[in-house]
């Protein structure tokens, strides 16, 4: 059975184009559900409503995940609230990486 750890796992290696880190170690990714082992919904953000790379990102989250053997169905919801903010969602990475500390 598909977990929502193995799918976060998978999405890592979606990147935010603009500021070239995931998604995961972002903090853009809020929730994961998995459903009978075969239905996947997540929850995410995007570092600003305005960007440019949005419906890049989610599409590119839903593939990565379809990748998965087994996987019917995938839905990513994106959210504003709470609004992203890295200081206390990024990955220590990524706060290395954006110079946030």
């Amino acid at each position: 059975m598909i977990t929502s750890e193995q799918i976060r796992e998978q999405i890592k290696t979606v990147e935010d184009p603009e500021i070239g880190l995931g998604v995961v170690d972002l903090g853009l990714i809020y929730d994961i559900d998995v459903t009978d082992g075969r239905i996947v919904t997540v929850v995410m953000t995007l570092t600003t409503p305005a960007c440019p790379y949005g419906p890049l990102l989610v599409d590119q989250v839903k593939e990565k995940i379809r990748e998965i053997p087994g996987i019917e169905k995938v839905d990513v919801m994106v959210v504003w609230d709470p609004p992203w903010n890295p200081e206390e969602m990024a990955s220590d990475i990524a706060k290395d990486a954006l110079g946030i500390w």
